[in-house]
């Protein structure tokens, strides 16, 4: 146990040993660090004292200097002090190097004081400059003023011009940097002191090149942009804009025009949106400071990589802006536009390419909204749209005359007349510049007494020569600008057809392209994908858009009697031209395939083409057939469409007037699927005592209520429908709401007409065109024109709207204003064209809005919900898809029948007898003699009516009338018929008279096609007796 307990007490010695010996360790080393934390806490004392009284050494320097600065100032200020150039660049030497933000003052007063010393007459040793001649100051003077003037470049960038002492200083800074980048202003190289100029001319161009590296074209740019010209209305002055023009052309011109500088001048200067406009509008000297510039761009961008990387620097919006300011230039250097036109063209159709590379079709989430592009897919700079309308006036120059007569000008040389005309009286410069809305009106004293040639294709261009090369690419360019520009199209549109005789010498030079001229080319041109033929292809394409917007804005008079632009001939050659190629496009299966340009240049020549054929139904101007395609073989077309062959579908789609209708064309509608709706409508008359009228269902009592309905709803009289002035065409009536039901009518009128119309029952119903053009969409088209339909409605109402186009006077003298007051049933109702209309006045700059307003308002707003009613009930039946292969005056055809003379032929072999009559019956072969014989084309017209309802014969022939015509041989009056019976058939069969019939009338049942004849004994009692009986029943009356 003592053992045991002697060896823990060394146990516990030791352990305690251990303790202290760490604890002993841990105060060392603890120790240590506090005598390092002090050396480190000393050591920063020592470094922060030493801050500290740097700082406040600086501090104190600095408030020597900024006094010894602030006393020199005073001292300038009050003539104590004698300046001279040394004292000047050492004081600026001082504040340079404490220059900080609250020094902002003494360096405008240290500018003002160089800029002082620079005006001193014959004292050298006060102009600032001539410390640049001291061999010790040379280099250390030329850091001072490159140090000084990019201190301006940086007021600059943050100064406000719109701000009156903000516009101060940038005027005192630019002329710092204007006044020290050229020695035009330098007293010391006047004189004596011309030897100096080269050595001193380098000094300014080594300045320049040290401010150019730094940024100065930044600099330029973001006060230009941001500061000054970004708006409607520029914040900076002319002397200011001269400034900046000034300083932007020297490094350009210094560097003898680089690629480098001529980059940085197009990046930063030119894509400022309408600069050119505000540098020519404030300081009109400018153009004859530009140095050749607009060449030398021109050139520079005819390089495609340069143009490239220009076009990728700027992106979309600046790039607009950049092609704005180009244009700007070529219209203000017309000759050497003349001479760089190749590259002109080329640098424009490059750049529009680019930006239509973002131009979107529709709204998305990753599209912007742009003003003059539409939808966008690159970011839009939105603070560019105030300066917009500035840029797009720039683009107008484009398609200003000026322009066009030089991009033109192998195009516009050829002569369309057999002798010379008199030349036309100058345009006034301003309307040609502004290009307004095309006054076509006002040349028809241009027309001379040479006559015009007829144009046709002749052939004999070659497509390779450099004459054909040059007008495909300027089309080329013109047809980019209408696909980008898409929200001014219209303004391009109406500025190429500016010029008259530009669009028939066009025709002329396409008619002379090729070994044949014309559609052979062009056909050829469809199946080859080389650059030539997308060219050839873009010239038609144009040619297309823009002859289809002349037509679409001239009146009849201008198209048929003036004949502006083209002659009547031409466009039924021309017709004929687009005819076939949209033809061909379709037959040939190009168009199944066709996207992109292909898709594009179909419906611009199916546009023009459409226009065209609506202008000829609407009034002729073709021969006979001139529209049909003879090649084209109808049975074949619906075996197509059997089989579900998309050729033929688009056929029908795009061309249906290619197709004659005489055939089975039309039976389309009769094989359409139907619904219930369109199934048999059975019909009971129940006469004055309640009792059902018997009716034999033979379809007829349908009609016979049809067209009792018909009789009572087309009655001018009853106000749901009016006729035309002159030709008397019935039109919704604009007072039809004095029925309280109204529009229910209407509905229920549509559907009556659909149903008929599906039936194949033809009604003696002659519509209003402007109405049918409604019924079948077409006011919905870009086809369509409300001028051209108004006389449709009113000729009269149609020629004193026209002639409000051409009064050569002052329009607002006639006192009119953007209203149409209407005599509303004894009361004078004024109804606004526009919001505010009746206290605005038509002038000439709105006359044509006005004229277009006013037929819309006529044949649209006055009778939108009766229009829109009627149209209702018509599509429950007829759907519109079905009617989209017609014409408006082809759906009247479909609605009254035929207009053509009556098949006396087609009547005989589908004739029905009854009563004992039968084909051999001497009153049946008397009964066709006098009609083939006796008749007039009139007097059959009114027996077809007396029997049918009807005075025309149905659309596809008598084996299509419903229900067929029939004769019945009658012996009693319409009281006492009772039908047929054995007696009555025999002795009808036999020619047995029962009693001598000579006092009694022939009648009809025109609910079922039904002739009544007695059986006469003699052709003249026969002939006379029909014709009284039909000249007493010609219009709506039943039998």
């Amino acid at each position: 146990i003592r053992y045991i307990s002697h060896i823990s007490s060394c146990e516990n010695m030791f352990s305690v040993a251990q303790t202290s010996k760490s604890q002993f360790l841990d105060k060392a080393r603890q120790a240590r660090e506090e005598r390092k934390g002090q050396k480190e806490r000393e050591r920063a004392a020592t470094q922060i004292q030493a801050l500290i009284r740097r700082f406040l050494c600086r501090c104190r320097l600095q408030r020597q200097i900024r006094k010894e600065v602030d006393d020199f100032f005073e001292a300038c200020d009050a003539g104590t002090s004698k300046r001279n150039a040394l004292s000047i660049f050492k004081i600026a030497r001082k504040l340079l190097f404490i220059f900080g933000k609250e020094d902002k003052l003494r360096f405008e007063k240290l500018c003002r004081l160089i800029l002082g010393s620079m005006d001193v007459d014959n004292e050298p040793k006060v102009w600032y400059v001539s410390l640049a001649l001291s061999k010790d100051l040379t280099i250390p003077w030329i850091k001072q003023i490159k140090d000084i003037l990019w201190v301006c470049c940086e007021f600059l960038k943050v100064l406000k011009p719109d701000i009156l002492q903000d516009s101060k200083l940038v005027t005192l800074y630019l002329t710092m940097l204007v006044t020290f980048t050229d020695t035009s202003t330098w007293k010391i190289v006047k004189g004596k002191g011309e030897s100096l100029r080269p050595a001193l001319t380098r000094i300014c161009e080594n300045i320049m090149g040290h401010l150019n590296q730094k940024g100065f074209y930044t600099i330029l740019q973001v006060i230009l942009l941001t500061n000054g010209l970004a708006r409607s209305k520029p914040s900076l002055s002319k002397g200011t804009l001269s400034a900046i023009f000034t300083l932007s052309l020297r490094p350009v011109v210094a560097a003898h025009f680089s690629d480098n500088l001529l980059r940085s001048f197009l990046i930063h200067i030119m894509s400022v949106p309408a600069v050119v406009f505000h540098f020519s509008t404030l300081t009109p000297e400018v153009r004859h400071e530009t140095h050749d510039l607009f060449r030398k761009f021109v050139i520079f961008l005819s390089r495609e990589e340069q143009c490239a990387d220009i076009c990728v620097c700027l992106e979309g919006s600046h790039t607009l802006c950049l092609l704005g300011n180009l244009i700007h230039l070529g219209f203000l250097n017309e000759k050497v536009l003349e001479e760089e036109a190749s590259h002109f063209v080329k640098d424009l159709t490059d750049m529009l390419s680019y930006c239509q590379r973002y131009v979107s079709q529709k709204k998305s989430n990753l599209t912007h909204w742009h003003p003059v592009l539409g939808w966008f897919s690159q970011t839009v700079d939105y603070g560019l749209n105030e300066s917009m309308p500035l840029v797009t006036r720039q683009l107008q120059y484009l398609w200003g005359v000026p322009v066009i007569r030089t991009l033109f000008c192998d195009v516009l040389s050829k002569k369309l007349e057999s002798q010379e005309p008199t030349p036309p009286s100058a345009q006034p410069t301003t309307s040609q510049n502004n290009l307004p809305v095309k006054n076509l009106f006002k040349r028809a004293f241009q027309k001379s007494a040479s006559v015009r040639n007829i144009l046709k294709p002749v052939g004999g261009k070659r497509v390779d020569s450099a004459e054909v090369q040059k007008v495909c690419s300027v089309c080329v360019l013109y047809q980019t600008a209408l696909t980008t520009l898409n929200q001014i199209r219209l303004q391009i549109l109406t500025g190429l057809t500016y010029l008259d005789d530009l669009l028939p010498k066009l025709w002329a030079f396409i008619c002379e392209l090729g070994p044949q001229g014309g559609l052979k080319l062009f056909l050829e041109c469809l199946n080859n994908d080389t650059d030539e033929s997308k060219q050839l292809l873009a010239m038609l394409m144009l040619f297309c858009d823009c002859s289809r917007h002349l037509i679409t804005i001239l009146d009849d008079i201008e198209l048929y009697e003036e004949q502006i632009s083209f002659k009547t001939e031409e466009l039924i050659t021309i017709s004929s031209f687009l005819n076939t190629f949209v033809y061909k496009m379709i037959w040939d299966g190009i168009l199944e395939n066709a996207k992109g340009e292909k898709l594009d240049l179909f419906h611009s020549v199916h546009g023009w083409l459409m226009v065209l054929y609506e202008r000829d139904c609407r009034r002729r101007f073709s021969p006979d057939d001139h529209w049909l395609r003879k090649d084209l073989k109808p049975s074949l077309l619906f075996q197509e469409l059997e089989k579900g062959k998309r050729r033929a579908q688009l056929l029908l789609q795009y061309i249906p007037h290619v197709i004659p209708h005489k055939n089975d064309g039309y039976d389309q509608l009769r094989r359409l699927p139907v619904n219930s709706i369109k199934g048999v409508i059975r019909v009971k008359f129940v006469n004055d005592l309640g009792v059902d009228e018997a009716g034999i269902d033979q379809d007829g009592v349908f009609k016979e209520f049809l067209e009792e309905i018909i009789k009572k709803v087309f009655n001018p009289a009853l106000n749901l429908f009016k006729t035309t002035s002159g030709n008397e065409r019935l039109y919704p009536s604009p007072t039809s709401n004095i029925h309280e039901n109204h529009l229910q009518l209407f509905e229920f009128v549509g559907k009556m007409l659909g149903k008929a119309m599906y039936e194949g029952i033809v009604v003696d119903v002659p519509f209003a065109s402007f109405f049918l053009s409604q019924v079948l969409g077409h006011h919905h088209s870009t086809f369509y024109s409300s001028i051209d339909e108004l006389p449709s409605l009113d000729s009269e109402f149609y020629k004193n709207l026209t002639s409000i186009k051409r009064y050569d006077g002052d329009v607002s003298d006639l006192g009119l204003t953007l209203s149409y007051d209407e005599d509303v049933m004894g009361q004078l109702v004024c109804h606004e064209l526009i919001p505010g209309g009746k206290t605005m006045p038509v002038t000439n700059e709105n006359k044509i809005s006005y004229i277009h307003l006013m037929a819309h308002f006529r044949m649209h707003t006055q009778i939108k919900d009766q229009t829109v009613a009627f149209i209702r009930g018509f599509r429950c039946i007829i759907n519109p898809e079905w009617l989209h292969m017609f014409s408006t005056p082809e759906v009247q055809r479909l609605i009254s029948g035929d207009n053509a003379e009556i098949d006396l032929d087609d009547l005989k072999k589908h004739t029905v007898y009854y009563g004992g009559f039968h084909s051999s019956h001497r009153v049946i072969i008397w009964l066709w003699d006098i009609l083939s014989s006796d008749f007039s084309a009139e007097e059959r017209a009114m027996f077809l009516k007396f029997v049918t309802s009807c005075s025309r014969p149905p659309l596809l022939g008598f084996a299509y009338l419903k229900p067929p015509f029939s004769i019945r041989c009658v012996e009693v009056s319409d009281d006492q018929d009772t039908g047929d019976t054995l007696g009555s058939v025999l002795r009808g069969f036999f020619t047995i008279r029962k009693k001598e019939p000579g006092g009694r009338l022939p009648t009809s049942s025109t609910c079922f096609n039904l002739l009544k004849l007695p059986n006469y004994s003699k052709k003249s009692v026969l002939r006379d007796k029909l014709r009284y009986a039909i000249s007493m029943n010609t219009g709506f009356e039943l039998s």
